[in-house]
């Protein structure tokens, strides 16, 4: 099973970091994605000024129109146009998209000093297919933990990613000028910043997220096959039930293939999570209140990490 990994903010130590957090000069940025995440980090790109122009590309082009008519980005290129002009490139896809998109991009920057970071929720994955790229080191591993169920540039909101963590994965691998830059952007977005290594990103990350997601689309369907037969179900919900079920609106694209890049964290996750459900049948069955206390109990512990 995967040990999980307590999340500690640090302050990058790097004298690049000092460098680029009093720049004066702005960057041009392309966002790739104008969903919920591109969307709201391109709001305040633009509104703290660390953004001299925001362009955006998106394979639907609808949410490009949607985004220029909002404000949110400055102009609507397609992708090799839009990396050419920019100096910092941010994947907001979702992952396999991310995979897909990265090798390519990379080989467009080589010989430049653009960088290039993403938003991508595994990093396992996504680290490995640039691994023995000649232009790695212009790639920062970046995962801002931050979000809500919603989708789309409609979505997009200022402060979405205010004093939530911002994760890099395997700094090393990625040049120090790069890695300030891409802190410099993820601190005027409020993001306090942590360092990771891959893996242990991605066991940490199927405790806080992936499991909650997959528990909401889980009890989403129970209620929903329940509802065929008693219509009372919906109607009587309280806020216990639309905070537990709330995650189940999240985009199945998005999703997919978060769970199935990874997957081995997951599974061993979900594994001991259904034998937390187990022991619940078990004294449910066995009408053993004292023994549901002490499970009840030892859940509330949970308080003095959630603050």
């Amino acid at each position: 099973m995967p040990t999980a990994v307590p999340l500690k903010a640090q302050t990058p130590d790097n004298q690049l970091v000092e460098k680029y957090k009093h720049m004066t000069s702005r960057e041009t940025v392309c966002i790739i994605g104008l969903g919920l995440i591109g969307g709201s980090m391109a709001i305040d790109l633009k509104k703290t000024g660390f953004a001299k122009k925001l362009i955006g590309v998106d394979a639907n082009a609808d949410h490009v129109t949607t985004a220029l008519q909002q404000g949110i980005i400055d102009e609507g290129l397609a992708l090799e146009e839009a990396v050419a002009k920019s100096d910092i490139v941010v994947l907001c896809t979702p992952v396999d998209v991310i995979m897909q998109l990265l090798p390519a991009i990379l080989d467009m920057m080589q010989g430049s000093d653009k960088v290039i970071t993403d938003t991508g929720s595994t990093k396992a994955e996504i680290i490995s297919c640039v691994r023995n790229h000649p232009n790695r080191k212009a790639y920062v591993a970046a995962h801002p933990m931050a979000g809500i169920e919603k989708s789309g540039p409609d979505a997009a909101l200022s402060g979405l990613f205010d004093n939530h963590y911002l994760i890099i994965c395997d700094k090393e691998d990625s040049d120090a000028e790069a890695v300030a830059r891409t802190n410099k952007l993820f601190q005027v977005l409020n993001m306090r910043i942590t360092y990771m290594d891959a893996a242990a990103h991605d066991a940490s990350a199927a405790y806080v997220s992936h499991l909650s997601h997959l528990a909401s689309f889980a009890l989403s369907l129970c209620v929903q096959e329940s509802e065929k037969d008693q219509g009372n179900i919906c109607r009587l919900a309280g806020g216990g039930f639309t905070s537990a079920v709330r995650l189940a609106k999240s985009s199945a694209e998005m999703w997919a293939p978060i769970f199935s890049q990874n997957n081995q964290h997951i599974l061993a996750v979900l594994q001991s999570y259904i034998n937390k459900l187990e022991l619940f049948k078990d004294h449910l069955i066995e009408m053993d209140d004292h023994k549901m206390i002490e499970l009840i109990r030892e859940s509330n512990k949970i308080e003095t990490v959630i603050k």
